[in-house]
């Protein structure tokens, strides 16, 4: 089979780009592809603060008779820590897809390698995203018959093979652990309970809707405390925080937000999601007016199920109530409101084996690891040694 490579630079090429993965794996009934706007925000320069300091370039490759059959994506951000990394300046490779042909899977790692080579880059990682962790990261490598989570690709079987043939190492993988919520909880977790319920320094309670203010500076105060330190996880300011109860403001389910105080200072949350791919496997790639109907339909019709999946998004305790069991505490206490809100089986947003204490938590509370995604990293210089992502500590 022969290829050619095309720069995306016009809305035709546009249009193919954004509909490869649907032509590749449309057909799975775990398939459930992302919403258009969603990727094309990426590479928008008003939308994405990272072409601020940074520059991204994007291919569709067409086979012999002019269908696209595979796209990737090259990026860098200059002020990015890996990219300024004086020992091993590493750019981005992200929204590979590819038909299960090695040819064609180099056409498309040559490019990105010799885009990234020729500004200064020693090594891409990929597949990942230009943008934070928390989507469309890592390539699926175990899990195959499950649907993905809303901001993850699925991927079939082949691709961990195309990335490894080509010299792609593993630099950390990427766990999804699930559990259902009516899951019974070690006797231990209603103990710890029973202990914060009777200092009356401590409270739990849930975010608020209708207070996106208290819920944005709650919310940036634990984040910024538990996970603002952590390599490659930035900082929020408080304005990005309410940006983003802003815009998640209409997918919100109240009883998902769960947070714990400690003399009213916000020292912990467990914060989730309606899975929201339930609701747009029957919109559509297109958020369009007529895709806002049907979102607002099965949105309305969703809510009201008593089987509905949670996405556990993000987790954290402030460093001073670390080890007290406090986290224990508020997931009791959370449970209550989820099953209340009819809910009954939850994936937790994909932790790093980088990150051992954090698997220790959810294997904890009865999580098994239902998908493994893989990020990988490729030395342009094949004698270096290779490293995976350090442990945090």
């Amino acid at each position: 089979m022969s290829y050619t490579l095309h720069e995306v630079n016009s809305p035709a090429r546009h249009r193919q780009f954004l509909a490869v993965p649907q032509r590749l794996h449309g057909y799975r009934p775990q398939y459930i592809g992302p919403l258009d706007n969603e990727i094309e925000v990426v590479f928008d320069p008003q939308k994405n603060p990272n072409l601020a300091t940074g520059e991204a370039i994007r291919w569709v490759l067409l086979d012999a008779e002019g269908i696209a059959v595979g796209r990737v994506a090259a990026f860098l951000n200059r002020e990015a820590v890996d990219v300024k990394n004086p020992d091993l300046p590493t750019g981005g490779l992200g929204f590979f897809e590819a038909p299960n042909d090695p040819a064609a899977a180099r056409h498309l790692f040559d490019a990105g390698r010799a885009w990234l080579a020729a500004r200064g880059m020693q090594a891409m990682d990929g597949p990942i995203n230009f943008g934070e962790r928390d989507r469309f990261w890592g390539v699926l490598i175990d899990g195959f018959e499950w649907e993905p989570n809303y901001g993850m690709f699925w991927h079939p079987p082949y691709y961990q093979q195309l990335f490894e043939d080509y010299g792609f190492q593993v630099y950390f993988k990427q766990y999804t652990c699930a559990r259902p919520v009516l899951t019974e909880l070690h006797p231990s977790f209603a103990q710890r309970l029973e202990k914060f319920e009777a200092d009356a320094r401590y409270r739990f309670d849930y975010g608020r809707k209708a207070d996106p203010e208290k819920l944005a500076q709650d919310f940036h105060h634990v984040y910024n405390l538990a996970w603002g330190r952590h390599a490659g996880v930035k900082p929020m300011n408080l304005d990005q925080a309410r940006d983003l109860v802003r815009e998640m403001k209409p997918v919100l389910d109240e009883r998902l937000l769960a947070f714990a105080y400690c003399d009213d200072e916000p020292v912990a949350f467990f914060l989730s999601l309606p899975e929201l791919n339930q609701i747009f496997k029957h919109v559509g790639r297109r958020l369009d007016l007529l895709g806002k109907v049907r979102f607002l339909w099965q949105q309305w019709r969703y809510g009201r199920s008593h089987d509905k999946k949670m996405l556990g998004i993000i987790y954290g305790v402030v460093p001073a109530h670390q080890g007290t069991g406090l986290d224990s505490a508020l997931i009791l206490d959370a449970q209550k409101r989820f099953i209340s809100g009819g809910y009954t089986d939850i994936e937790m947003n994909w932790i790093g084996d980088f990150n051992p204490r954090m698997l220790v938590t959810t294997r904890s509370i009865g999580a098994k690891i239902r998908k493994t995604h893989a990020t990988y990293r490729f030395l342009f210089d094949r004698d270096r040694p290779f490293e995976r992502s350090p442990i945090i500590r």
